[in-house]
């Protein structure tokens, strides 16, 4: 028995597998012999450890972990709306070891209409990201792990700082050796390699080029990146509602003189009792707002061998930002005064142009305003936005000589297109409408008097 003790001392790896094992049927003879209360083996342990030695070199260094499940909270896309069921994830806004306080934006997922931010649940650390830029997403799935501790200290283990402080061994000797082996290589004398020079290989001339051959430039100077899914979206609409509409444009040509004058006159007063300034878009609304009151086929649409009759004004504005074509609606417009049209459309392109505004905010839809006019467009065939069947184009204003009672007099005049639906809306409305959009612009007291 003692021999098979020492044995076990001088392997002391072997004796810790036993005590280890020990330990365990001594735990589990309280369940197996109800009431002994002393363990197994008194004698046999005390014997044991009797003979290791008290403090050994071999001992079992653990480190303690805390629960990831109780310890990290979760990041998830939120929903997108009805209409949407995935998107990209465009750009982490934070990154791993950033501090985020709760519903604090750390990444953007771009969809079809909008871009949503998926914030943090908690406030903490982020973790690590699970998520790559670029992936496909869908509602509720995970982005980040946040922790929730806010100590991000890293324990060390006794080995590991033993192993830190103990400096290896050879090294003071290795230190030593460095002096002398760089004396010897300075003693050495500097022996002249000689170079052979190689043959030059010359290359084989580039293949002329006959003059029918086009040049092409080289494919360095070329970038390819993926296209943004605003940017598809966009481009799968409009390239659907050519093929689906037969659409036809009319023009006609607006003097602003009067409404740049009636701006002009109250423009103090009405920004001192609505708190907005007073713009050009609000007139063109009121009059396209009377112009689908008169002419109401250019508010319906085409649903399969129906027509749908909405009673009901919402003018879609389409405003341009650096994502990509966005159109907020504009809900009951014939029941919105200037000021109130002036107020909606800033807060709506605001909002756009920050990436903030909502899917609901750009639902529906039953007529459209686009102004080109703001990027200097002097003439254009605006497409329609399905599904509606008409869409007014606005352009640049640009003083031209016409005649006014008989004398040529500089005016500033826009020209102004009503691309429509010809299945839905004949020539002679489309007209008509162009026409009442006109005759309110240049004149608009017809909307005090109803005329």
């Amino acid at each position: 028995m003692a021999s098979s003790f020492t044995r076990l001392v001088r392997r002391p790896v072997t004796t810790l597998f036993l005590l280890k094992s020990y330990r365990h049927a001594r735990s589990v003879s309280h369940h197996i012999y109800p009431g002994i209360i002393a363990p197994v083996c008194p004698s046999s342990r005390r014997e044991l450890s009797g003979v290791l030695p008290r403090v050994s070199q071999y001992q079992l260094l653990s480190r303690s972990f805390s629960s990831d499940k109780g310890d990290l909270a979760e990041a998830v896309v939120p929903f997108m709306g009805e209409s949407i069921t995935d998107g990209t994830l465009a750009t982490f806004l934070k990154k791993p070891g950033d501090r985020v306080a709760v519903d604090e934006p750390i990444a953007q997922v771009e969809t079809d209409k909008v871009t949503i931010d998926v914030v943090s649940p908690e406030a903490g650390v982020i973790e690590k990201f699970v998520a790559k830029e670029g992936d496909t997403v869908t509602p509720g799935t995970k982005i980040a792990f946040i922790s929730k501790s806010d100590s991000s200290d890293t324990h060390v283990t006794p080995s590991e700082k033993l192993d830190q402080d103990t400096p290896k061994p050879g090294a003071k000797e290795a230190d030593k050796a460095k002096p002398i082996v760089e004396e010897q290589i300075k003693e050495k004398p500097d022996v002249a390699t000689e170079i052979k020079e190689k043959p030059r290989v010359t290359s084989p001339a580039a293949p002329k080029l006959s003059a029918s051959e086009p040049q092409l430039p080289p494919k360095e100077r070329e970038r390819r990146v993926p296209m943004p899914r605003i940017r598809k979206r966009v481009a799968t609409r409009l390239k659907d509602s050519q093929n689906t509409y037969a659409m036809l444009t009319t023009f006609n040509e607006v003097d602003m003189t009067n409404l740049m004058k009636l701006r002009s006159d109250y423009k103090d007063a009405f920004v001192d009792k609505h708190g907005t300034k007073l713009g050009l878009m609000s007139g063109f609304v009121k009059a396209a707002v009377s112009g689908l009151q008169q002419l109401p086929i250019v508010n319906a649409v085409i649903d399969g061998e129906d027509i749908i009759y909405r009673d009901y004004i919402d003018i879609s504005i389409a405003v341009g930002t650096p994502k990509g074509l966005v159109v907020p609606v504009l809900r009951d417009a014939d029941k919105l005064n200037f000021a109130d049209v002036e107020k909606n459309i800033n807060t709506l392109a605001k909002r756009a142009n920050e990436g903030t505004i909502s899917i609901d905010e750009m639902a529906g839809g039953t007529f459209t305003i686009s102004n080109g006019g703001v990027y200097g467009s002097l003439l254009s065939t605006p497409i329609i936005n399905p599904p509606q069947s008409a869409i007014l184009g606005m352009h640049s204003i640009v003083s031209r000589p016409m005649v006014v009672n008989g004398n040529v007099l500089p005016r500033p005049m826009m020209y102004i297109a009503l691309t429509y639906d010809h299945r839905l809306i004949d020539g002679r409305e489309a007209v008509y409408f162009l026409r009442r959009i006109k005759d309110v612009v240049e004149d608009p007291r017809r909307l005090l008097l109803d005329l």
